[in-house]
């Protein structure tokens, strides 16, 4: 792998070819401490979500990636929540930048998100890797930057709920799903909410983004998910007859920097 494969400069000559550990970090969105322990065999079994984002970030084959989670103890097959993303799907999300999204397992777990999303939402690569997640968000922090009022809060908690409950029957024996509910169990709401027997599918939400630069921005997203991966890409657009179109527009030219310039 080298850099212009990625995307990267060359920047000053390279000892060997390929991409610097600080590269690969940040390509995957963990720290390049992380990755030296990696590499020196001193860091624990990397998670399943860790070695998506490696996957990602070195353009794996599938084979490959298969072959990666079977050497980390995460066995590759229909029982575990799929989390590889097909370079068709980053194709179309590409075709799609005008607007903030991301991508997400069944789990909800964020895989993959473009400038604009974390210029919206902010950069989800200062959240530890376990802790990109909707589900974590909304029942053990705060969602970023999302106001909702009570109404529309214990609607979207509820459908997540039942989104969640439908992903443990297609995936009963993935650890990685027990380990999240175990977590999740320490917020009394999801608890009191898991105890419910609903089944369903999350597929839409509005949005009102309290973004620190441009202020208020209201959107409406739309979950799709893919029949064969699972995975969940949305799409976050302007609500109509808001200013939410100008305001996305104006984060797009700044990216995640301030209006001052300064990292934000």
């Amino acid at each position: 792998m080298t850099p212009d494969v990625v995307g990267l400069p060359h920047g000053a000559p390279r000892r060997v070819p390929g991409l610097r550990r600080s590269e690969l970090a940040a390509l995957a969105g963990i720290s390049v401490e992380y990755v030296v322990r990696l590499e020196q065999g001193t860091a624990s079994t990397p998670s399943a979500q860790v070695c998506a984002a490696l996957s990602r970030a070195l353009r794996l084959s599938d084979d490959e990636y298969a072959h990666l989670l079977r050497l980390a103890g995460h066995a590759a097959g229909p029982s575990r929540v799929p989390r590889r993303i097909p370079a068709g799907l980053l194709r179309i999300t590409d075709q799609l930048a005008a607007n903030p999204l991301a991508l997400f397992d069944a789990t909800w777990q964020l895989l993959h998100w473009n400038p604009l999303f974390a210029a919206t939402f902010g950069d989800p690569t200062r959240r530890e890797l376990t802790d990109r997640n909707v589900l974590v968000w909304e029942f053990l922090g705060e969602l970023p930057r999302v106001r909702q009022t009570a109404d529309e809060q214990a609607a979207f908690a509820e459908s997540l709920i039942a989104d969640l409950r439908a992903t443990t029957g297609r995936y009963p024996d993935d650890p990685d799903v027990a380990v999240l509910i175990t977590r999740l169990r320490h917020s009394p709401r999801f608890r009191e909410l898991w105890q419910r027997p609903s089944v369903g599918s999350h597929e839409r939400a509005h949005k009102l983004v309290e973004h620190p630069e441009v202020g208020l921005i209201a959107l409406d997203s739309a979950v799709l998910t893919t029949q064969d991966t699972d995975l969940r890409l949305v799409v976050y657009t302007a609500r109509p007859d808001t200013d939410a179109r100008g305001k996305l527009d104006l984060l797009a030219a700044i990216g995640v920097q301030t209006m001052s310039g300064t990292a934000g």
